[in-house]
């Protein structure tokens, strides 16, 4: 299965010139795309999974490809678009991004280029990690508490303006995990709840 996937941030933006750029790389490799997979108004920050480039990730079989116009329809950050890369390269799937002209695919060339692109992405965590560390150290030297102040507690509760609804599902006897789910809580919220 051949995918083209078309990613554009604004409703503005035309999806028709990424398909003319998709259509003539797969058939300068001598490919015909089957299927077209589109993110319209969608930006790069979401994450891949929330989006229906994931569709091609749960269907996509080994030997198929996913062409796309550029490493930027993927993902905003490193991370995200070298985590969906992984995964794709996992299964087998071969990637192609017309405008950089890299292709991921299983030969010894993709496999070297998606190591060198992973390093890359773990080299931006580390700096992420180091400004953070950074940022909190200075906060720290300037007399600043980070957190919740010591004894104060929260205002708000995740189970506040549910009380009806657990207390009927307790006394269905209904599970502890059931509940947890229906009311998109944690065991322990629904423990600590209990005790009071």
């Amino acid at each position: 299965m051949i995918y083209g996937y078309i990613r554009v941030s604004t409703d503005k933006q035309d999806c028709e010139n990424q398909k003319l750029g998709i259509e003539q790389k797969a058939k300068s490799l001598k490919l015909k795309i089957d299927k077209y997979i589109e993110d319209a108004g969608v930006s790069g920050t979401v994450k891949a999974k929330n989006r229906n480039l994931w569709k091609i990730v749960q269907k996509g079989k080994h030997g198929d490809w996913l062409i796309t116009s550029e490493l930027s329809r993927l993902g905003r950050s490193t991370v995200d678009v070298l985590e969906t890369c992984g995964i794709l390269a996992q299964k087998g799937i071969n990637v192609c991004f017309v405008k950089q002209n890299i292709g991921l695919d299983q030969s010894p060339m993709g496999k070297m280029m998606l190591a060198i692109m992973s390093a890359f992405a773990e080299m931006e965590r580390d700096l992420i990690s180091m400004r953070t560390k950074e940022a909190l150290a200075r906060i720290r030297a300037n007399g600043k508490t980070l957190g919740r102040k010591l004894g104060s507690k929260n205002k708000h509760y995740k189970l506040e303006g549910k009380e009806h609804t657990l207390k009927k599902l307790l006394q269905n006897n209904i599970s502890k995990r059931e509940i947890c789910r229906k009311l998109s809580i944690s065991y322990p919220t629904l423990r600590k709840y209990s005790k009071i």
